[in-house]
């Protein structure tokens, strides 16, 4: 499984994106923040209202320099037919990942052997592809985009700014300075 500071693995895979099937590789995102997002499996119940969210609020991860992509063990084909079929997956314009061995999802730590399907989990990736935060669950509790959003800007700035953040931050709040300095004596 990966781990914060690790580098993401150069795989290549299978795309439904913009009305077409592509293949990517990870290593094409280099510039770029990335946030990989894991979910079960198409033409079910929490996952559309996900992938919604991340579709309504695209234009702000790419406001922020970043690109992302859901997977699932679905092939490429059943993504299109959700994309063609499902009102809420018709607004999904970005790519949507492919992984039906599981090669992915095993990499990232997602796969769940028994059932051939991935946790609910998510990845933030600098622009250099080293990961800084990600969140994994029960598949049964839908992800908040906005606290995703939140932290990608939080790991930007951070990274830029060699700073910290308090709890709930949101750019444009303060953010600490860590100190080396003692205070009073030891």
């Amino acid at each position: 499984m990966l781990g914060i500071g690790k580098k993401i693995p150069d795989m290549e895979f299978e795309v439904y994106h913009e009305g077409e099937v592509k293949k990517m590789k990870f290593s094409g995102f280099k510039g770029k923040w990335l946030v990989v997002a894991f979910y079960p499996a198409d033409f079910t119940f929490v996952c559309p209202t996900e992938l919604e969210s991340f579709a309504e609020n695209y234009d702000k991860f790419k406001e922020e320099n970043a690109e992302v992509i859901s997977f699932s063990t679905d092939t490429v084909y059943v993504h299109k037919a959700w994309h063609d079929t499902s009102k809420a997956i018709s607004k999904v314009n970005y790519p949507m990942g492919s992984d039906p061995s599981g090669k992915i999802c095993k990499a990232f730590g997602t796969y769940i052997e028994d059932e051939g399907l991935s946790l609910r989990a998510t990845f933030i990736f600098d622009e250099e592809g080293v990961l800084r935060a990600f969140e994994m669950h029960d598949n049964s509790i839908g992800r908040s985009v906005d606290e995703i959003l939140r932290k990608l800007i939080a790991a930007k700035y951070v990274k830029e700014n060699q700073c910290a953040t308090p709890a709930g931050w949101k750019k444009g709040e303060e953010v600490l300075k860590p100190s080396l300095e003692l205070v009073g004596k030891i």
